[in-house]
Formats: C-alpha cells, structure tokens, sequence
C-alpha cells in the first residue's frame, strides 16, 4: 500500500501524506517511505522544490501509538528535510498534533489555513516532545513554545504564524502559496541550495548537539509506565490515571 502520494507541475513535486486509517499519523512505514520519496526528489534536476501535504483533514497526528518509528528514523527524517538541497514547503489545510509538528517545523516554509489547529499532546500521553524538539527549539519562539509544550493545548492558525511554527496561513492556502512557488520558481537552483544551506545551519548545529540525547529520552519515556497508562488511556478513550 503506498502512503506517499507524488505529483509534479512546473518544477514543484508534491508529496502527500496519504495513510487515512490514522489520520497520517507517523508509523515506522510512513516515515520510511517519505525518507525514499524525498531521496528521490534531491536526484531529480526536474524538481525544484517540494510542496509536503496531506489527504484527509489532518496533516498529521503524530506517532503512530501502534506502530510508531524508531526514534532513530524520525531523527533521520527531519534531518533529511532540513539538509536537503531542495526547498520543502508544508501545505495543511487539517489539523497538526505532536510528532507532526516536528514534520511541519523541519520544512522551510509553510503555510496553513486557518481551518487548521495545532497541539503539543505529548504530555497528556505521559511523554514529551523529544526527538521534535530538534527543529522546533530553533525556529519557533521560546516562551510561546514553553505554554504549548507544557499545557497540550490546542491553538489555531493565526497562533502558529505569530510563534513561528508556520510562515504564513489565511482562508485559502492555495492563494497563500502562490506567489512563495512562483518565487521558488523564478529562483536558481544553485541559490537556493546555497541560501537554504544559510538558513538551516543552526538548526544543524541542534542536530549535532542534541540528537543523541533526544533520540535517548523518546525511547525512555515510550517505555515508562506513564506512557504505557497515557498511550492505553487514549486508545480507550478515558482520562489518564494521573488527572487531578
């Protein structure tokens, strides 16, 4: 079954995440077999940038709680998007949880409509945002970041372009998008390679640093009785033990 669907027009391929069963969430597959779409698209002269969207209305609902990634494998994904030579532009017009954001934030632009919501849920699970934590940290304002990733509260479109979890959202975000891909269009290929190179090196340098760490954490704490009360709580669709 493929989970990626792919399309190209004038110079933009577009990945879509297409696994509707769990609302895109990110299962060992998914992740695997974006990784192989993205491979391609860095080899391909034909592509200039790439736009990732989503089917359904979510773009995606984080880990996979029943067959979730290594956390080695979602490390490796969010690098690969961030050093690929390619502009990766997220288009959501759904809904975005944990683990999804991570994916959103490791794009270079993105744009959302103002349909769309966004959660940190990781903590109402017995977990934490780890292993996202790798490209949010850099890019998204801290003290925003710090209300949202504590409390698990959902916020809208208009709250994720002022934090700098996404660039730009209105009503439609087809329009929205428009003049970013005719501008990618317009724009050298070796330039872009080389800005895009400008604009991810401190999100690297937090890759460098801190991926071990991370990746360490995400596995201890899916492993926690907490997690497994969080995740079989949710499954169940019931308050978790801990809720006062």
């Amino acid at each position: 079954m493929t989970l990626i669907g792919r399309t190209r027009a004038r110079g933009i391929e577009t990945l879509t995440l297409d696994s509707p069963h769990n609302r895109n969430a990110l299962s060992a597959a998914l992740v695997g077999e974006l990784a192989s779409c993205l491979a391609d698209c860095a080899k391909e002269d034909a592509v200039r940038a790439i736009v990732l969207t989503h089917t359904g209305n979510t773009f995606s609902a984080g880990a996979d709680l029943k067959d979730p990634p290594d956390p080695a494998a979602l490390v490796g994904l969010l690098r690969q998007i961030v050093e690929l030579g390619k502009p990766v532009v997220a288009r959501v017009t759904g809904h975005v949880r944990a683990g999804g954001l991570g994916l959103l934030a490791a794009c270079d632009i993105a744009a959302a409509s103002t349909e769309s919501t966004f959660a940190f849920t990781e903590v109402r699970i017995g977990l934490a945002p780890a292993v996202i934590s790798l490209t949010l940290l850099p890019r998204t304002d801290p003290r925003a970041l710090a209300r949202h990733y504590l409390t698990g509260e959902r916020f809208d479109a208009a709250e994720a372009a002022r934090i700098g979890l996404v660039t730009t959202a209105g009503d439609d975000v087809d329009d929205v998008l428009e003049p970013i891909l005719d501008g990618l269009r317009r724009a050298a290929p070796e330039a872009l390679a080389e800005t895009k190179q400008l604009l991810t090196a401190r999100v690297l340098e937090t890759f460098d640093r801190d991926a071990a760490h991370l990746t360490a954490l995400s596995a201890r704490l899916f492993a926690s009785p907490h997690a497994r009360e969080g995740m079989t709580a949710f499954l169940e669709r019931r308050d978790p033990s801990w809720l006062v």
